[in-house]
């Protein structure tokens, strides 16, 4: 009896077999995630630090630039805190994410 069927664990057929787990998957995006939260955080900064300069002297626009760091910082935190997390779900169940 032939059987004809597609090996999904085969990556040359099958171009998602190469993330064989979430370890694998992670591996990918959590690197470019982190980036590209770095690069947000700092054009949130210098954005508020703009409005901040050209503010002359307005309480409305230094609130505005205020809250925009505020935000840009918290955003920062929690980048941080989900890092820590992951990090911690790794070592609870023994998955190798090196970031």
């Amino acid at each position: 009896m032939n059987v004809y069927a597609l090996d999904l664990s085969d990556p040359t057929q099958n171009p998602l077999a190469k993330f064989a787990n979430i370890a694998s998957l992670m591996n990918i995006f959590l690197p470019i995630l982190i980036i590209g939260a770095a690069f947000l955080l700092l054009v949130m900064l210098l954005s508020g630090g703009f409005i901040m300069l050209t503010a002359g002297g307005s309480p409305e626009k230094m609130e505005k630039a205020k809250k925009t760091m505020t935000f840009a910082i918290l955003g920062l935190i929690i980048v941080i805190l989900s890092f820590i997390f992951v990090k911690l779900i790794s070592s609870i169940f023994n998955i190798s994410i090196p970031i």
